[in-house]
């Protein structure tokens, strides 16, 4: 399986959360790799481009994972192998350099409830930090982001001189798309010194949930900044993809600077730690005990709070509308007013679009709990409020 530096190719961008949780995933399995298009050449690039386009369009086999009618294609991130392998989804890439490179130490657990756990959190940090961190970035840092000049670089190759175009659009777009990544303003909402295009936009008869969001992100922060002083990794003594993914999302920000800094005042440890892994490869050696245990109930709580209503409360509306001859969901159903739902989270209201991603990650997660055994299900039960949710 050992291949050149030059042969296996991450597409993505360092803009995208799962493509920094898949690369340091990628760094942490030992596989040699290179980030396009950032490290990319014209031609090279293009070609990248082409078979990413015959991937989606069924010209090319898909190696891994194994698609059904409720999941879809992402911009980013792709890994793209020597011999044809054509791979997409961070977490199944993960599961899959588990399985095709044999580590030692795996990024999901071999243990019953560590996987669990793993796989929880890691749903937990797709679905849900997911929403923070663009609300950080393109909110609370909009004044000081350069994520449009520094999308517009990376494709500098398709661009060359249309880049401060490309950078103003990218910008413009990703502050529109706000509200579908769950980030509504407040009536009468605005940031001093943005252009109308740059601010976080209201949405007719959807709540605000800007103060749900920043409350959860302090949660979480505050979570991991007191697990974080008691061990290296989430799980323990060993990193996993639990680390990967909160990684990836809170990673995004460092390069927000208004977020990065406060992030850096209110919680030094977390922010250490996710500059360590943005810089370096997360220890290897050893084997590394994973600890299960008391120090996780804060982080667990905050997921049983947040994570958990969110996923039940999409799978019913999911159910219900697909019930009703509904065909179209998330982000194409939300431009069209279609398929939306209204929901609480922590008492706090909130109005959606149903996404069919999001109910199957939630059924996957109920068969995960099904299947793990009575002890390791009780255990649980005694760290996590919530814990019955998972059954189906």
């Amino acid at each position: 399986m050992a291949k050149a530096a030059s042969d296996w190719l991450i597409w993505g961008s360092e803009l995208s959360p799962y493509a920094l949780k898949l690369a340091l995933c990628c760094r942490h399995a030992g596989l040699p790799h290179r980030f396009l298009p950032e490290q990319g050449g014209w031609a090279e690039n293009w070609r990248c481009v082409q078979r990413i386009e015959k991937l989606k369009r069924r010209q090319l086999p898909l190696t891994w994972p194994v698609m059904s009618e409720d999941d879809e294609f992402p911009l980013v991130p792709y890994l793209l192998g020597p011999d044809g392998e054509n791979l997409y989804d961070s977490t199944a890439i993960a599961d899959w350099l588990d399985r095709e490179l044999a580590c030692a130490n795996k990024l999901i657990p071999e243990e019953p409830l560590a996987a669990f756990v793993a796989r929880l959190i890691d749903d937990y940090a797709d679905e849900f930090l997911l929403y923070t961190v663009h609300h950080q970035r393109w909110t609370v840092s909009a004044a000081d982001n350069d994520a449009g000049q520094r999308v517009a670089r990376e494709y500098r190759f398709q661009l060359g001189p249309l880049q401060p175009l490309m950078a103003r659009w990218f910008s413009a777009r990703q502050t529109r798309r706000l509200p579908y990544l769950f980030s509504v303003a407040p009536e009468g909402f605005r940031i001093a010194g943005l252009p109308q295009r740059r601010q976080p936009p209201t949405r007719s008869g959807f709540p605000s949930t800007h103060a749900l969001l920043e409350a959860a992100h302090a949660h979480i922060c505050a979570a991991l900044e007191v697990l974080l002083t008691t061990r290296p990794y989430v799980l323990g003594d060993r990193f996993t993809l639990a680390d990967a993914a909160l990684y990836g999302q809170l990673g995004m920000n460092l390069s927000d600077p208004s977020t990065a800094r406060a992030m850096q005042a209110r919680c030094p440890r977390l922010h250490q730690w996710l500059l360590a892994l943005h810089s370096g490869t997360p220890r290897a050696e050893g084997v590394g005990a994973l600890h299960i245990d008391k120090a996780l109930m804060p982080l667990l709580a905050e997921i049983a709070r947040i994570h958990l209503p969110l996923m039940q409360q999409n799978a019913a509306a999911h159910s219900r509308l697909k019930q009703q001859g509904q065909r179209r969901f998330n982000e194409r159903a939300f431009n069209a007013d279609e398929a939306l739902y209204e929901g609480r989270l922590d008492g706090a209201p909130y109005r959606s679009v149903a996404k069919s991603f999001q109910a199957r990650s939630w059924r996957d997660c109920q068969a995960r709990w099904t299947a793990l055994p009575l002890a390791a299900q009780l255990q649980l039960a005694t760290l996590m409020p919530s814990a019955e949710s998972f059954a189906a």
